[in-house]
C-alpha cells in the first residue's frame, strides 16, 4: 500500500485507466474474433470498419502501438479479401 498521498492518487488512476484501457481492448478482440466466424461477406464488411475505427482510436490514445493497429489492420484486410475472393469463386 502506498505511504503517501500522491501514490494513493497514482494508484486510483491506474486503476481507472486499466479499466478504460483493458474495455477497448476486449472490445478490438471481440470484434477480431467475430470476423473469423461465420457470416455473410456485406456484414463481414460493415464490421471489418468497425475494428479499424477501433483500432485507430485505441492507437490515437496511445492504448496500443500505432504499428501494432496497422498490423493488424493489415492481416484483417488480408483475410477479409481472401474470404470475398473465396465467395466471389463460387
Amino acid at each position: 500500500m502506498p505511504n503517501h498521498k500522491s501514490c494513493e492518487k497514482r494508484l486510483r488512476q491506474e486503476k481507472k485507466r486499466h479499466a478504460r484501457n483493458h474495455y477497448v481492448i476486449m472490445t478490438i478482440k471481440t470484434l477480431s474474433k467475430k470476423m473469423h466466424s461465420e457470416m455473410p461477406v456485406e456484414e463481414k464488411e460493415r464490421l471489418l470498419q468497425e475494428v479499424y475505427s477501433e483500432l485507430d482510436k485505441a492507437a490515437k490514445r496511445n492504448i496500443i502501438h500505432k504499428r501494432t493497429a496497422s498490423r493488424r489492420k493489415a492481416r484483417l484486410a488480408a483475410y477479409f479479401n481472401k474470404e470475398k475472393n473465396a465467395v466471389a469463386a463460387e
